[in-house]
């Protein structure tokens, strides 16, 4: 004990404050995750992933094959660069149905890079994607490793009133992604040209004149910027059209080949409609080229089957070995779907595999001119190991017709 010598006391120091949580992340199971609110409030639902890039924060969070989801940033340093209008793959550069919520680890700072014209605060709310940050986001991605995706309600109130009872019914009644036909909601309207090519640092983003190269139809499932670009500076007349659009009207094009594009949601439902499509696109031996859900699509059009997967893939550090050439790529996916490669008929044969789990990702026709990937080999974000998939879809439609007739009117 101390002796009373007369002296005053030290002031009391204040009682510690803890932060208000101005966001919650609830979980289907329960669990309650607790953090700080950015981008729009309110509240928002779907089934959480977990990415792994280290860069291209923008790219996902407006990549189409994200609706229905919440995606958590293993990278804890998002929004350091700020956001701008180029970096954006949706098509429609309006706010649209798509990723449902983000999850960071790290309170956002102000941006450092040249490149950018608002923060990602703004422009999440812009956007209309509500967010929360000071997440353990290595603990929620061991979850997801350990139990798979769970569906989950994320909510944003700048004065932290929750009721965590409703939140958690909510959160424990959301139907699972089986079954789901996420791509109503992102594809096209209406059929559009496409002339758009690769951004460089001087100039931005280049245009190519139309009318010269092989026509080819993109059906837009959810369709990414960046591969359109590429099917451009590949030398191809791009033509984009709904996800809806017929075998009839595609072959009307006159398309020298189709694109079967990326997507959301569970194959097999979207499927009901898309596969007797493709079917009759491959019954016509119109080259064609699918990445993502569309080699998905075109699994389901050959007889296989899809399967969930666990906690999917999703980032921009994938190996892949290409069994046609031996070579091993360092490649971006995005997916929670796989094809099952047993499933399918002997005449489609398996070209890559994920050197991460075995899983399937691409397969080639040995009897019709057709081929497809489960990665992303545009990137956007993500290494450019696989842009020569580009130049072998251009390879395999300039292999089916006469020189002569390539850039016809």
């Amino acid at each position: 004990m101390l002796q009373d010598d007369g002296a005053s006391a030290p002031a009391t120091p204040a009682a510690w404050a803890e932060p208000v949580a101005t966001a919650l992340l609830v979980l289907a199971d329960g669990t309650v995750l607790e953090g700080f609110g950015i981008g729009q409030t309110g509240i928002a639902d779907g089934e959480v992933c977990f990415n792994t890039a280290m860069t291209g924060y923008q790219e996902i969070l407006t990549d189409p094959s994200y609706a229905g989801q919440i995606v958590t940033f293993t990278f804890p340093h998002i929004g350091n660069v700020g956001t701008n209008d180029e970096d954006l793959e949706s098509l429609d550069a309006a706010p649209a149905s798509g990723v449902r919520g983000a999850v960071i680890a790290s309170a956002v700072t102000n941006p450092s890079s040249w490149r950018s014209s608002s923060h990602l605060d703004a422009w999440l709310k812009a956007r209309g994607i509500v967010g929360i940050t000071g997440v353990d986001t290595r603990a929620l991605t061991a979850l997801i490793r350990e139990r798979g995706m769970p569906n989950a309600v994320i909510a944003n109130d700048p004065d932290g009133r929750f009721d965590r009872e409703a939140l958690k019914a909510r959160a424990a009644a959301l139907a699972p992604m089986e079954g789901l036909d996420l791509v109503p909601p992102v594809t096209s309207r209406t059929p559009s040209e496409w002339s758009q090519t690769t951004w460089a640092v001087k100039g931005g983003y280049g245009t190519r004149k139309p009318g010269e190269g092989l026509r080819v139809v993109a059906v837009d499932y959810g369709v990414k910027r960046n591969i359109l670009r590429l099917l451009a500076e590949a030398g191809c007349d791009v033509t984009v059209v709904p996800a809806t659009t017929t075998a009839e009207e595609i072959m009307a094009l006159k398309p020298d080949g189709v694109f079967l594009s990326n997507g959301p949601g569970d194959p097999a439902a979207t499927g009901e409609y898309a596969v007797p499509v493709i079917r009759q696109l491959l019954d016509e031996r119109v080259p064609t080229f699918g990445i993502c859900l569309g080699h998905q699509l075109m699994g389901l059009a050959l007889g296989g089957r899809t399967v969930k997967m666990a906690q999917g893939h999703h980032g921009a550090n994938h190996p892949v070995k290409d069994k046609t050439t031996g070579k091993v790529e360092i490649v971006s996916m995005n997916h929670g779907f796989a094809v099952d490669p047993a499933s399918l008929p002997e005449t489609a044969v398996e070209t890559h595999v994920s050197l991460f789990d075995g899983s399937n990702c691409g397969l080639t026709l040995a009897d019709r001119p057709a081929f497809s990937v489960q990665h992303h080999p545009e990137a956007s974000p993500g290494p450019r190991d696989s842009h020569y998939l580009f130049e072998r879809f251009v390879a395999l439609m300039r292999a089916g017709k006469p020189e002569t007739e390539i850039g016809r009117s």
